[in-house]
């Protein structure tokens, strides 16, 4: 029995492993350059296929049966769960819809300017409660007091409509 044969058989030799000790072991039964170098050649061959099918190892279908029964098979897509917050979304986005259209009607027009720059509401980055006061030359805690009188607004005029 030759020697390379005792390493091939370990259950921890990979197949790496014995590619490369089965090709060791070819190199030295061969004599001439040119078998030793299509030897070589043919290893590194089959080296390069275990590789490029290692990278795709853990790829999973998700149409892949995980196990099968008399009324059909159980796929990968059955199991994973995916949460539903479609009308939750719906919901949220009409809320800001109407929000806006509130901000426009219920509010003063100075009220409606200033929750406007303070929230970014028409697409612009929101300011500072400083900013808006140096905007509207008015005082910031004036603006502050404008700010919370309009949030309360919005919030019963909302109250109204749930």
């Amino acid at each position: 029995m030759p020697c390379w044969h005792l390493h091939i058989n370990r259950p921890e030799c990979s197949r790496f492993c014995k590619v490369l000790i089965f090709s060791a072991a070819l190199e030295m039964l061969i004599a001439s350059p040119i078998e030793r170098y299509l030897c070589m050649t043919i290893a590194n061959e089959i080296l390069m296929h275990f590789r490029s099918i290692k990278k795709t190892q853990g790829d999973l279908s998700l149409s892949e049966a995980l196990e099968s029964g008399e009324a059909g098979s159980l796929s990968l897509m059955d199991v994973i769960s995916v949460p539903d917050d479609m009308l939750e979304n719906i919901s949220i986005a009409e809320t800001h819809m109407r929000l806006r259209e509130l901000v426009c009607q219920r509010l003063t027009e100075r009220e409606c300017q200033i929750i406007t720059m303070r929230y970014g509401l028409t697409g612009m980055l929101p300011k500072t409660q400083r900013e808006v006061a140096g905007l509207l030359d008015i005082s910031r805690s004036y603006v502050s007091r404008i700010e919370k009188r309009a949030l309360k607004k919005l919030e019963d005029a909302m109250g109204a409509e749930m």
